[in-house]
């Protein structure tokens, strides 16, 4: 398989023929900066499209499909009329802090997408604290959702804001010891190792037990934490209007709009490079003439094929069940999922321990 780091090293030698190791350096950082900017504009695009679509054939629709070829440039119709919507001033509300609001969550899901390994050698920081560093920017989002609810001086935004709080705090636990199972299998907490860890078979095959029990919290607690469907109670509708966002016009509500649909990615994103190798194919032991096969597929297809395999699951779960009670929502956690990934946590250790992976 290709090495992308070569297509990168190549281009800072050839940066280092016209400029200082500096320029050099801070020339690649406001390109990598403006290439994940069109990024998370692309993704988000296309997850709209994708989610609408997905929609309508579960309830036997067709979705959009008027603006473009089946209906393909909805979504960038949909972005221009945000853009051009007025944003409204409000009265009695803390202004700084109302503003502040949806640029961390936008800034919370740029740093995590900073960490993901889109390929083999494509990945903007690789260090041995990566999971790590995931997990702490990713809890910057709840932050801004906090922020939203209280500074909009609105009591729906405010029960809004306390929902997503009790929340996100809540299912991170799940999610933090469903990491941590992973990484007692992989024997690191460097992203690019645990991938080259699941070279011979994807962690999900080799992890046993424990790993599929961990996959499946991870999935329940990911879409807990992007407040989706059935958890989607800090913005319900047929409660609170909008939730913490009611108050928000124009880009900002755009804002929040937009990371919604990035954290669905990202959670996918982290599910793959858990259980499904990341970037790397699926390779069978034994079969050489196979792994030869899907070696050929590049790195970067094979990471972005599985999260968006991965996203339609967490749309098939919002179109599928209903929305649950906030007391439902932290009996599930607190009173199953916590004590079920305790035990699964001390399971894996003794499975590494006694050397039964393969």
């Amino acid at each position: 398989m290709y090495d992308l780091s070569v297509g990168t090293a190549w281009f800072h030698s050839f940066l280092l023929r016209f400029m200082p190791e500096w320029g050099a350096v801070t020339l690649e950082c406001l390109l990598v900066g403006v290439g994940l900017m069109l990024l998370y504009a692309v993704l988000a695009l296309f997850y709209i499209l994708f989610e609408r679509k997905v929609c309508a054939y579960f309830q036997c629709r067709l979705g959009p499909n008027r603006v473009g070829p089946w209906g393909l440039l909805q979504s960038v119709a949909d972005m221009f009329k945000i853009l051009i919507k007025e944003l409204i001033s409000l009265n009695h509300i803390d202004k700084f802090l109302f503003a502040l609001a949806p640029y961390l969550v936008i800034i919370a899901s740029m740093l995590a997408f900073a960490v993901l390994p889109w390929g083999n050698g494509l990945q903007i920081i690789d260090f041995n604290v990566g999971i790590f560093f995931l997990l702490a920017v990713s809890s910057i989002g709840v932050l801004g959702i906090l922020l939203a609810g209280w500074s909009s001086n609105n009591k729906f935004t405010l029960i809004g804001a306390l929902r997503s709080g009790a929340q996100m705090i809540s299912y991170e636990l799940s999610m933090g010891l469903c990491v941590i199972t992973m990484v007692v299998i992989a024997g690191s907490m460097n992203v690019g190792d645990i991938v080259r860890a699941q070279d011979h078979l994807w962690f999900i095959f080799s992890g046993h037990i424990p790993a599929i029990i961990a996959f499946v919290i991870f999935m329940i607690a990911g879409t807990a934490e992007t407040n989706r469907g059935p958890f989607d109670l800090p913005e319900a509708e047929s409660e609170l209007t909008a939730g913490y966002h009611t108050e928000y016009s124009g880009i900002h509500f755009g804002f929040f709009y937009l990371a919604e649909y990035l954290n669905l990615f990202i959670v996918s994103g982290v599910a793959a490079l858990l259980f499904f190798g990341g970037w790397m194919p699926l390779h069978i032991p034994g079969f050489d003439a196979f792994n030869m096969i899907m070696d050929y597929i590049p790195s970067v297809i094979w990471f972005i094929g599985k999260a968006v395999a991965l996203s339609f699951i967490i749309i098939w779960f919002k179109w599928t069940f209903p929305r649950l009670r906030i007391d439902q929502l932290l009996t599930l956690e607190w009173k199953y999922l916590l004590p079920i990934n305790l035990f699964n946590l001390v399971l894996m250790v003794l499975v590494v321990t006694y050397s039964l992976y393969l």
